[in-house]
């Protein structure tokens, strides 16, 4: 589905004349790469930053250290913070951002599964949906992968979805 996924928020992104920049965690690049896969990518995608590491969240997308040492790397608001700093960093329209445990061990005291998702749009609005995925490493990183699209996809035609867990202002509505 990626690749379905990333040519359908690809089209939309460039129908509206918006671009993309991506924060990967526990995705390592995998959104990047569904995304840039498509020919004529570059009309929207501005770039990526794999922030594998905290520190890289905290130093180079700027997510707040003292959140980061409270509650983990593995958090809603970790995510928001993420999608929210690479789009600032890479000056895009849209940032999308994932964070999570694909395995095999627990992390931040959150089981395997544990997937956090976000995208920040043009209007402010910042939607983060939290998923619990089943499956190997392999299977998660997808799952989250295609989520992530879905999410940027439901954000730029308007049909954001009910189990979104954090909403900040405007609508999000954007027609390509």
């Amino acid at each position: 589905m990626s690749t379905a996924g990333a040519r359908q928020a690809l089209a939309a992104l460039v129908g509206a004349g918006h671009t993309a920049a991506v924060a990967e965690s526990l995705t390592g690049g995998l959104v990047a790469a569904a995304l840039t896969a498509v020919p004529g990518a570059s009309r929207a995608v501005r770039g990526s930053v794999t922030a594998y590491a905290t520190e890289v969240k905290r130093e180079v997308l700027g997510v707040d250290g003292s959140l980061l040492a409270e509650r983990g790397a593995v958090d809603p608001e970790v995510a928001r913070q993420m999608a929210l700093g690479v789009r600032s960093l890479l000056g895009a329209d849209w940032g999308l951002a994932t964070t999570g445990v694909a395995g095999p061990e627990p992390q931040d005291g959150k089981p395997v599964g544990t997937v956090f998702v976000a995208v920040a749009g043009p209007d402010g609005r910042t939607v983060v949906r939290a998923l619990s995925l089943a499956g190997n490493r392999e299977r998660i990183r997808a799952a989250s992968t295609d989520a992530v699209l879905a999410l940027l996809l439901s954000e730029l035609t308007g049909n954001a979805g009910a189990k979104d867990t954090e909403h900040t202002g405007g609508n999000g509505c954007l027609q390509p």
